[in-house]
């Protein structure tokens, strides 16, 4: 028996949204057996644009029962029969979500009625439920609410199991098929053709915009994870909808996974990457020579203009440098703007200049310039990650020797510096100190 369902919603994801209507036709492959339709209380103000498309109101629903008390019947329903929606990961989702909260567990194999009639119809613009069914001739009564939705389906159902549907319906009903769980969107070939190495994997919606970018240590296994498993959360019920494409960069392990994704985040800005998107502000160790002559060192924002001794990501990272600084080479505080009180007597300028210019050959000498190599289990493609002087520059692929610096430079990927990059890398290197190349 197949249990044809549809509902309407108050939109948004199934943890914060209520159900306006259920819909469920119990159809034998011949006729509608039973029909089920009932308006149900969300318990919470249906927004005026759900109002405008579905004409479910407030005051429509307002003697209505809430979810828990139909809850069992619909159980009955769906239990023990064949899930079908058009778009069937959304019905489900919601449905199971609210059931669980109730109390009750839901038993069903899925049917999703996009991805059959995208198998047995190949090639229409738009396998949307209005525009299928135009498509198709299959009249549509009552559209955008559960009760004419659901008729619609059984008609289209109908039509696809005339044309011969059943042996791909079989296919799709096993228990390991990935039609129960991909978006209706892609395909099993867009999952197959992912490779079980290390990378950074790209979603794009249906205009090719990438709206997510992840890594992975085996990308084939860790996309999969995106789509299967029950997860109510607003990330997953926007990847259902809005997956279109899947890309992706293989790494030569999992430290460039980690930096490429970071940088790529950067690049492109996705919508549904919350992660390292804070816009961060950056400071700088700068010099610069005041009206008596004193070279003063002083930390402020970094400038577009002008290259910075060194760069922090914090205010106090850079003043805690800068007092270490004024301690170990006995420079003045307030010609370091760490006081706001001048000294009695200025120290000479020639001599406390070149402190100043200690300080900073010694705060350089300390700094690292350094290449971090990664190789991948196969292959002499080997992945080369550049810090200088503390600052990471970029990456590139190299095949042989580690190049001299100023050809590295000329080689790499530029990557934008940050705390989360640099400690990834000095983490990696202290672990793999024979993978380190310095450079004078």
């Amino acid at each position: 028996m197949y249990a044809i369902v549809d509902i309407e919603t108050t939109g948004g994801p199934a943890y914060n949204c209520g159900i306006t209507e259920v819909a469920i036709l119990l159809y034998d492959g011949e006729k509608v057996v039973e029909r089920y339709e009932q308006l149900i209380h969300p318990e919470r103000s249906i927004p005026s644009f759900i109002t405008s498309l579905t004409g479910i109101d407030d005051e429509m629903v307002a003697d209505a029962p809430v979810f828990d008390e139909v809850a069992e019947r619909i159980v009955r329903l769906l239990n023990g029969n064949i899930f079908v929606a058009h778009n069937v990961n959304f019905d489900y989702t919601y449905l199971q979500y609210k059931i669980k909260k109730a109390g009750l567990n839901l038993e069903v194999k899925r049917l999703c009625t996009v991805r059959l009639a995208r198998k047995i119809f190949p090639g229409f613009t738009s396998y949307s439920l209005g525009n299928v069914c135009r498509s198709l001739n299959i009249p549509v009564y009552n559209r955008h609410r559960a009760g004419g939705d659901a008729e619609a389906t059984v008609q289209l159902l109908d039509l696809l199991l005339k044309q011969g549907a059943m042996e791909t319906i079989n296919k799709m009903l096993k228990r390991n098929s990935a039609e129960h769980w991909l978006p209706m969107q892609l395909n099993k070939s867009d999952i197959h053709q992912l490779p079980e190495q290390p990378g950074v994997y790209y979603f794009h919606d249906r205009r090719g915009k990438i709206i997510y970018i992840g890594k992975a240590v085996n990308i084939r296994k860790r996309v999969t994870s995106h789509f299967t498993g029950y997860n109510d959360s607003n990330k997953r019920q926007h990847f259902l909808r809005e997956v279109y494409k899947i890309t992706y960069r293989i790494c030569a392990g999992e430290l460039h996974a980690l930096i490429l994704e970071s940088m790529e985040i950067k690049k492109w800005w996705p919508v549904h990457n919350k992660s390292q998107k804070q816009p961060r502000l950056q400071y700088g160790l700068y010099a610069y020579e005041d009206n008596r002559g004193h070279l003063r060192l002083l930390i402020q924002k970094k400038l577009k203009h002008l290259p910075p001794i060194h760069i922090f990501n914090s205010l106090d990272e850079g003043k805690g440098l800068l007092r270490q600084l004024y301690e170990d080479h006995a420079l003045d505080p307030y010609l370091c703007f760490l006081e706001d009180t001048p000294p009695e007597n200025m120290p000479p300028v020639a001599d406390y200049n070149s402190k100043v210019q200690q300080a900073i050959e010694t705060l350089e000498e300390a700094l690292p310039t350094y290449a971090v190599v990664e190789k991948p289990a196969a292959g002499e493609t080997y992945c080369c990650l550049l810090v200088e002087k503390g600052v990471y520059k970029g990456l590139t692929m190299l095949k042989g020797d580690v190049p001299e610096i100023d050809t590295l430079k000329w080689m790499i990927e530029p990557g934008e510096d940050n705390d989360f990059i640099r400690k990834s890398i000095s983490s990696y290197a202290l672990l793999h100190t024979e993978r380190v190349i310095y450079f004078k």
